[in-house]
């Protein structure tokens, strides 16, 4: 399981944060009350805040997250000075993998009180899940001196620490917050991601649905399910869970993804093709997930899509909408050399050699020290020369005869 990257954030992020808070404020307080009604015959009675967080916290328990997140943003544009709501929502969020949005409203919460500790926990969270770990273990320690006694503070904690390769710590973290607070979706959650990573399978299972019995409607708890059976070897399972993690949140490519790899290990290679290709529905811009359909085409027999797929994942293009698609370097990490493997191989057989060789020779070069990528790089190079050995000799060109 690996988290989602990306770049540092941009420093005037707290200013727009700040101007957005002020505007709202100004509304609120300075222009509504002094704001004459236009064409308002009689008095329309309005919604309380307190009824759309009702409302959503409703939502939220019946599973329905999308509709609890609106809910959420409703009760902020009723009552904009309410810190609590913009943590539910990021907390919500979070769950339903919207980092960015998630830490943006952990942002705005912490502007209106910067001493709630569970929005410092909710910014650390989604700051990890992007990939700012750094700034992620700043902001969880935070929330630990606001409140030492947060089960849900160290279960992220626990989280940050084993992503940064502080293993022990992380351990010893989870466990903390499972005696804090064993009711927790978040405890049980950071347990059960622990135990993953630990090798636990069957135990972390267990804390998986021990959240899961908290609120089944959670796709990332099926996610993790499956992701855990999947290492057991128990296919049937994994593909169980990760359906219902799709189901859940049918725009996240990662239930795709991983049931696609499911079926490649089984050699169902049709249905691996079916379910890669519904990744790449979800995110087609992503180079790895084309590179992974183009996999499953060459092993399903298919090698002129195959080598379709690869191309634009190696070498970069754009999709049919025109969205740009960034070519992936090659570099040891074993699922790229995958790639690159099935790319050259796959047009080495077709016989396009003019392309294969310089992909086995940056194999070669690049990655020398990997036995995979030398043993594949090795066996396309000696494909092609008996594609050039098996070739005709052009009329006029046999060698002389003696008379």
């Amino acid at each position: 399981m690996t988290r989602k990257r990306r770049k540092r954030s941009n420093p005037w992020r707290i200013l727009v944060l700040v101007a957005l808070i002020g505007g709202m404020l100004y509304l609120n307080r300075v222009v509504l009350p002094n704001t004459d009604p236009l064409f308002v015959p009689t008095p329309t009675p309005t919604r309380s805040p307190e009824s759309f967080v009702n409302e959503a916290k409703a939502l939220y328990d019946e599973g329905k997250i999308t509709q609890a997140i609106a809910a959420y943003e409703d009760a902020i544009l009723a009552d904009p000075e309410n810190p609590s709501n913009y943590v539910e929502l990021a907390r919500i969020q979070i769950l339903n993998g919207d980092y960015e949005e998630a830490l943006k409203n952990a942002e705005l919460a912490l502007l209106l009180n910067p001493e709630n500790p569970l929005a410092h926990s909710m910014r650390a969270w989604a700051q990890n899940f992007l990939g700012d770990s750094l700034e992620a273990e700043a902001s969880i320690k935070r929330a630990l001196e606001i409140d030492d006694n947060f089960a849900v503070a160290h279960a992220i904690y626990a989280e940050i620490l084993f992503d940064s390769g502080n293993f022990e710590r992380g351990a010893e973290e989870s466990r903390i917050a499972l005696e804090l607070d064993p009711n927790s979706l978040e405890v049980r959650r950071a347990r059960g991601y622990i135990l993953f990573n630990t090798q636990n399978f069957a135990e972390a299972i267990e804390q998986f649905d021990a959240a899961i019995a908290i609120n089944d409607r959670i796709p990332d708890l099926y996610l993790l399910k499956g992701y855990a059976y999947y290492a057991m070897g128990e296919y049937d399972l994994a593909i169980e869970s990760l359906n219902q993690a799709n189901a859940l949140n049918p725009t996240d490519y990662e239930p795709d993804l991983v049931a696609s790899r499911v079926y490649f290990t089984v050699g169902e290679f049709a249905k691996a093709a079916q379910y890669a290709e519904q990744a790449v529905n979800d995110a087609p811009a992503n180079p790895r997930l084309r590179a992974n359909w183009g996999v499953m085409l060459a092993k399903q027999g298919k090698p002129d899509e195959a080598i379709e797929q690869l191309s634009l994942a190696i070498h970069g293009g754009t999709t049919e909408d025109g969205q740009v698609i960034e070519g992936l370097p090659l570099d040891y990490d074993l699922r790229i050399i995958e790639y690159y493997s099935t790319y050259g191989l796959t047009l080495a057989r077709a016989d396009r050699c003019n392309e294969a060789v310089p992909i086995f020779q940056a194999m070669l070069s690049l990655v020398p020290d990997n036995e995979i990528a030398v043993y594949n790089a090795e066996a396309g190079l000696e494909i092609c020369q008996q594609n050039l050995e098996a070739q005709p000799t052009p009329a006029g060109d046999e060698p002389a005869s003696d008379p």
